[in-house]
């Protein structure tokens, strides 16, 4: 079991180097986090967007890019369609998002004739390492849907299962939170919660244990779990946090990264491959963490 982005990173150096194809990559925190990867053998990286931006941001940043490839190409939906293409076409092994909107990147990556769908729901998974916790932490989906139904739900435990066996979880706990710990009929996320757990016992969605409806401290607080008499084995000990929409999971991700200093990383899954995806306020550190992580789910 993978603890945190230290034993992250060793992992994907192990396990790598892969290829990974940058989406207009005009932007100096995805240069440096790709000039990180590179240096530490975790990816090789071939750069797509403007050529001139690019190496005006490595000259004032310092970056050598003489190990890289640039294809130039000035505009944001056709470096877009290049990085997924050359993913779909097997030279690279892994898409990620530059200095260009998720929506932009999305498209290219559902693009029926060169993209990378399967058919299947896509959802993003951020991965968080925080201080006082002898585990990591991975939220979902806190970027992608905004209002998952049931099936969906199902789909988007089952994509962050993908994530959580790169991480060498076994059988990980999975919590459905909600803003209570009881099943109410006028809250549908705790109706869902119930019906998760019902499709988890009949081996519906399998390779884990999936427990619920959880308010957020019963979920990750063994502590708050036995205060309020909750003995279920996910209480307090939860591996994948279920958000029940966007706004919560938003909320939670930056509350993780600006509140508790959290180190996190993000990746889409459901693709036929992993896409890097992260904030573009988020760190190098962050994007650098995300690449290893799409080194290990590449690998997988």
């Amino acid at each position: 079991m993978i603890r945190n982005f230290e034993e992250i990173i060793n992992f994907a150096r192990k396990r790598g180097p892969r290829t990974i194809a940058v989406a207009v990559a005009q932007d100096p925190e995805v240069l440096a986090a790709v000039k990180d990867a590179e240096g530490l053998g975790v990816a090789r990286a071939i750069l797509v967007g403007s050529k001139e931006e690019i190496e005006n941001i490595a000259t004032e940043t310092g970056i050598d890019l003489s190990r890289f490839e640039i294809i130039d190409e000035k505009d944001n939906v056709g470096a877009s369609r290049k990085a997924v293409e050359l993913v779909s076409s097997g030279k690279a092994d892994m898409v990620m998002k530059g200095l260009v909107d998720t929506s932009i990147i999305l498209k290219a990556v559902l693009d029926e004739e060169i993209g990378l769908r399967t058919g299947n729901v896509l959802s993003h998974v951020a991965v968080f390492e925080i201080g006082g916790y002898d585990r990591l932490f991975l939220i979902t989906d806190a970027a992608m849907n905004i209002a998952p139904n049931l099936e969906q739900k199902a789909q988007i435990i089952e994509n962050a299962l993908q994530v959580a066996a790169a991480l060498d979880i076994e059988e990980p706990k999975v919590a459905v939170v909600c803003a209570v710990e009881k099943v109410n009929p006028k809250m549908q996320a705790t109706l869902d919660a119930q019906e998760l757990v019902k499709m988890n016992q009949e081996g519906r969605i399998k390779g884990c244990l999936i427990g619920g409806p959880f308010a957020l401290d019963n979920a990750v607080s063994v502590e708050a779990a036995r205060h309020k008499g909750i003995g279920h084995p996910v209480a307090g000990n939860a591996d994948i946090l279920l958000v029940p929409f966007i706004e919560a999971g938003n909320v939670l991700y930056k509350s993780m990264v600006y509140f508790a200093r959290g180190k996190n990383s993000g990746i889409v899954v459901g693709a036929k491959a992993p896409i890097v995806l992260t904030s573009r306020a988020d760190t190098h550190e962050a994007k650098l963490n995300s690449i290893a992580l799409g080194v290990l789910m590449a690998s997988k």
